[in-house]
């Protein structure tokens, strides 16, 4: 059992997450005003709630980065407010208020194990350099701005370059099995990346009638095969 502290303005806890009514994992509720934030009780999982003040959650988020509290920070927000959220906002995993039991004790469960890595992992390939630990991403050095799903998308790339993606995998790998939009949402997502890479919007390859794949480049900056 995970005994998870939600922080939220809601007068119940597991209205953050209604699906842990059906999980044994115990839950408490704690204010989420930064003052209370500073002075939290022992928990496994912080439950961000997110869902009405996306504002609120992101404060909160930082200022526990910037507490440096032990246990890791599971956002909890609404399909609307997911297209807002970002790297920058130092949470170790995001999840949607409708998640399902099964999803939201995968998702506990594997926060709590990455979490618990000794050593942060990061990805280097082809000038990008990503850290895991604080969703963050790196061309040549220079910081890229990217929103939570821009980065899973580079991230997931990034971890198996080389290899060709279709649409309809990466909808299922990246945004979820449960995610009921269409392909186009990839192409979208692969447009706004690549605008971002600037002239290194290469490293993200088409291959015509199939997918994406991450290019792999040496020295020279010439793709390898």
């Amino acid at each position: 059992m995970v005994l998870l502290l939600a922080l939220t303005s809601a007068p119940d806890a597991e209205q953050v997450l209604p699906a842990l009514s059906l999980l044994p994992h115990s839950i408490r509720r704690h204010p989420s005003d930064a003052g209370s934030l500073l002075a939290l009780p022992e928990a496994d999982v912080l439950l961000v709630d997110g869902r009405t003040d996306l504002l609120g959650a992101k404060s909160a988020c930082r200022l526990l980065q910037t507490a440096g509290t032990d246990a890791p920070l599971l956002l909890v927000v609404t399909e609307g407010g997911l297209s807002a959220v970002s790297a920058e906002w130092a949470f170790d995993d995001v999840i949607l208020s409708t998640a399902g039991p099964a999803e939201v004790d995968a998702r506990i469960r594997l926060v709590l194990s990455r979490t618990q890595d000794a050593e942060p992992a990061r990805v280097q390939a082809s000038g990008i350099t990503i850290d895991e630990q604080s969703y963050s991403a790196k061309l040549h050095g220079k910081p890229l701005d990217l929103t939570y799903k821009e980065f899973q998308l580079l991230h997931f790339l990034a971890t198996h370059p080389s290899r060709v993606f279709t649409r309809e995998q990466l909808l299922s790998d990246v945004w979820g099995y449960d995610y009921f939009g269409g392909t186009r949402t990839v192409d979208v997502h692969v447009r706004r990346l690549r605008a971002k890479l600037g002239d290194a919007d290469q490293i993200i390859g088409t291959v015509r009638n199939v997918g994406y794949r991450f290019n792999l480049y040496d020295e020279d900056h010439r793709a390898q095969e």
